[in-house]
């Protein structure tokens, strides 16, 4: 697959700091460890390493292991064994350097009285000054100045620099392009505000792991631009005003309305209860000093927050408003514009990134790549009306959760679902050289339900190279079922899936009737509310839009179509996600009326 320029560059950031390529594949959530060890050759990665003593090395694994929350069986006994030998090299060197002082002191002559004078004469004034060398506090920042950041916003594009330029604006609502760098560049904004002011920052995202992007770019940043290790969530930074926390906080979480500060919410056309967050938010922010930073990707004009973003909410039940006109949304492209409610707006697309500096992408080959719709809707900031989808925005929201609260799945850990069992769904792609592979977790419980546990796609048409991805797959999971289309590539898998693991695999033939059965179960299960999976996987949500009911060619039969028909795979992974949950049947006894029925 393609890998977006943030996830390669939080790759890039993690080697350099000597994590191994399996720890940023865990990290990142990457499907293998060849694609660090490919990039770190194809952009020269191993030579921007810094050489290190070993002490340097010992202390900064201490470091990354203990940072880790939940940390596995043999990262404790390497943390013990490092901490063990971090103490022994410490006591080895103090030994040293005291015998070469005893050295130095046998060599010295003993009649100079001016210089035991002069010794005892420094010695009062490092008492009198209180200026003894002592411990250096954690995560100090105290002496960085604003001249010290000029070297970080030489780095951003123009319209990184346009957002820095409105840190003035109380309220900032951004609209933006995918993957053009905000999260990181927010991540920036705030950990420079907080060391030059002291003020506390609080980042809000729909998941935990999501807001924990956050992190992981301050830390990158103070890395890479200052060589200072940042440690602790929240992150607690000592800086030349006081104390200032960072924390990084998930929608759902139950303290998150105790604190105040400054507020960032991350994609927030992507977070359910709209109105609740924003109460949130406004209650962290309350005071006037604080800010408040609302940026995201489109989702549905369905979605709770659109009213915000058009000011309709604003205009809402005042009818004396009613009239009062807003920029128009190329005016918020043109460096933004402070509206009537209060709110500075700003669009950003992808042409305008590229205008901006930003030099990533090839729009012409993403022209090709996705249809119109999709395009629009990803880079060019354009709302979908998903009044003729098959699926209802607020029902999808209502299955986007935070996966962090799912206690039995512990994705870093060889079994990451012990001998629970899983359900695969594998689509090929029938226009593109790419698959997707989905794990999905069945409910073994009454009221338990489906969640989708894992994603993974796979670009080229190389089959045995899918074939072994999905026994690696098999390695980790107790799997019970795999259901694999078997139109083009999808063959070749089902042949050497079923020679491997003959009582699991089952074919899927597409027809008019067997595609309405898929669509009619995912109907069934995601209206019910029977399934789950992580908020920050927005492309599950998009692909499950994408769907919509039409005619077949002959005019006489209901069915249903979607953009993969086309020259994109944007729903492939909502019908990966069927080809698993068709393996409970239609009739299952969590039997509910469905808003879709389906005329003989």
């Amino acid at each position: 697959m393609a890998y977006s320029p943030e996830i390669r560059e939080a790759a890039k950031r993690l080697y350099l700091r000597h994590w191994t390529p399996d720890e940023i594949r865990s990290e990142l959530n990457l499907p293998n460890t060849r694609v660090i060890y490919y990039w770190a050759d194809k952009y020269n990665w191993r030579d921007l390493l810094r050489e290190e003593e070993v002490d340097e090395a010992i202390a900064r694994r201490i470091v990354m292991l203990t940072d880790v929350s939940d940390k596995t069986g043999n990262q404790i006994k390497e943390l013990d064994m490092l901490i063990e030998k971090h103490v022994k090299l410490k006591k080895q060197r103090a030994e040293l350097a005291k015998k070469e002082a005893n050295g130095s002191e046998s060599n010295t002559t003993a009649n100079s009285s001016k210089s035991k004078t002069s010794t005892i004469s420094s010695s009062n004034n490092n008492k009198s000054t209180g200026k003894s060398k002592g411990r250096k506090k954690k995560n100090d920042v105290s002496h960085l100045t604003p001249e010290d950041f000029a070297v970080w916003h030489d780095t951003l594009f123009e319209y990184q620099k346009n957002m820095h330029a409105n840190l003035h604006q109380r309220i900032r609502n951004i609209l933006k392009s995918r993957q053009i760098g905000a999260t990181y560049y927010f991540a920036g904004e705030a950990f420079e505000q907080a060391v030059l002011t002291g003020d506390p920052q609080i980042f809000l995202s729909a998941s935990r792991a999501q807001a924990e992007v956050f992190r992981s770019y301050i830390i990158a940043i103070s890395q890479q631009f200052f060589k200072i290790e940042l440690t602790g969530n929240p992150i607690v930074l000592h800086t030349a005003h006081g104390d200032a926390e960072l924390r990084f906080l998930s929608t759902n979480s139950k303290t998150a309305q105790s604190y105040h500060g400054h507020v960032y919410i991350d994609e927030y056309f992507w977070i359910g209860k709209f109105d609740e967050l924003n109460k949130l938010a406004s209650a962290m922010a309350t005071h006037k000093k604080w800010r408040k930073t609302y940026f995201s990707t489109p989702s549905t004009k369905a979605h709770p927050a659109y009213t915000f973003w058009t000011g309709d909410q604003w205009r809402q039940g005042r009818p004396e408003r009613e009239e009062i006109e807003f920029p128009k949304f190329d005016e918020y492209r043109d460096g933004g514009r402070l509206c009537p409610d209060k709110q500075w707006r700003y669009v950003v697309t992808i042409l305008d990134a590229e205008q901006g500096g930003c030099d990533l992408f090839d729009i012409d080959e993403l022209r090709d790549e996705y249809n119109a719709d999709d395009f629009n809707n990803l880079f060019m900031c354009i709302f979908v009306d998903d009044a003729d989808s098959v699926f209802k925005f607020s029902d999808l929201e209502k299955c986007m959760v935070d996966c962090g609260r799912w206690q039995d799945h512990k994705p870093t850990e060889a079994r990451p679902f012990g001998n629970r069992e899983v359900w695969l769904g594998y689509d090929p792609s029938r226009t593109r050289d790419n698959a997707t592979l989905v794990v999905v977790a069945p409910g073994i419980k009454a009221g338990e339900k489906f969640r989708v546990l894992e994603k993974h796609y796979w670009r080229g048409l190389n089959f045995a190279h899918h074939v072994s991805e999905i026994q690696k797959i098999y390695a980790k999971y107790n799997v019970s079922y795999i259901g694999v289309d078997t139109t083009g590539i999808g063959a070749g898998v089902f042949d050497s899936i079923s020679s491997l693991y003959p009582r699991e695999v089952t074919a899927i033939h597409y027809s008019v009737s067997s595609k309405t059965r898929l669509v009619l179960k995912m109907i069934e299960v995601i209206e019910g509310h029977r399934i789950e999976f992580d908020a920050s996987h927005k492309d599950i949500a998009m692909s499950c839009l994408a769907i919509r009911r039409t005619t077949t060619d002959t005019g006489g039969n209901i069915t249903f179509k979607a953009s993969r028909d086309n020259t994109t795979g944007h729903a492939d992974v909502f019908f990966a996600i069927a080809h698993a949950v068709i393996n409970e049947p239609l009739d299952h006894q969590h039997k509910r009326k469905s808003s879709w029925t389906m005329q003989q």
